[in-house]
């Protein structure tokens, strides 16, 4: 007899998140961790955003929907002279975000968190991808502000839409600046005993 598949919930209601995992063969359902970000707070941008991920990830798993299912909690931040940027909160601070890493690199840092509700244990890690960003004009900022896209998502741009052709290249693995690491996914499973392939339909 073929064992069921694990159930995969994420914590996280991100399109970008639920798209790479249902690319992996994971076909998770979401559920909003209802986590105040501006609460948490850490030495590193890399510690913040792994808390930030055990932080969704408790939450969400600490619901009854959420019985013997893998949670996995995700966040990520730029690391641009060792500040942590996250989301914008506005136009005029994306504005100045994009006129700031124009020409710069900076690193995508994001805390991932997987907690097997089924017993209780958990493994948890940070990926960092280093971003090179391209030197879009004033107008093309502007514009790109004013799509709202940039209001979204952290480090005010994205590597699967319309920021795309203002970066030039990134060091490390694609899938972290995207928003979830998949080899790192991958590697946090197999702390818990878990393959992959555990998740395929």
């Amino acid at each position: 007899m073929t064992e069921l598949r694990r159930r995969l919930v994420l914590a996280s209601q991100s399109p970008a998140r639920l798209g790479l995992l249902r690319g992996a063969g994971g076909g998770p359902g979401g559920g909003v961790s209802g986590v105040d970000e501006d609460a948490l707070s850490a030495p590193t941008p890399a510690e913040l955003a792994l808390a930030l991920a055990v932080a969704k990830a408790e939450s969400v798993a600490a619901r009854p929907a959420a019985a013997g299912a893998l949670v996995v909690g995700c966040d990520s931040v730029l690391e641009l002279d060792g500040e942590a940027l996250g989301k914008p909160a506005d136009a005029e601070e994306a504005t100045g975000r994009w006129k700031a890493m124009r020409g710069r690199a900076g690193v995508l840092r994001t805390g991932h968190c997987v907690i097997d509700t089924a017993t209780g244990r958990r493994a948890a890690a940070t990926a960092s991808t280093t971003v090179r960003f391209g030197t879009p004009t004033d107008a093309e900022i502007d514009a790109y502000v004013a799509s709202g896209e940039p209001l979204h998502v952290a480090g005010a741009f994205t590597l699967d839409g319309r920021s795309a052709p203002f970066v030039d290249g990134i060091e490390g693995d694609h899938s972290n600046v995207i928003g979830l690491s998949l080899p790192l996914f991958r590697g946090l499973l197999l702390e818990l005993e878990v393959s992959l392939t555990d998740l395929w339909a």
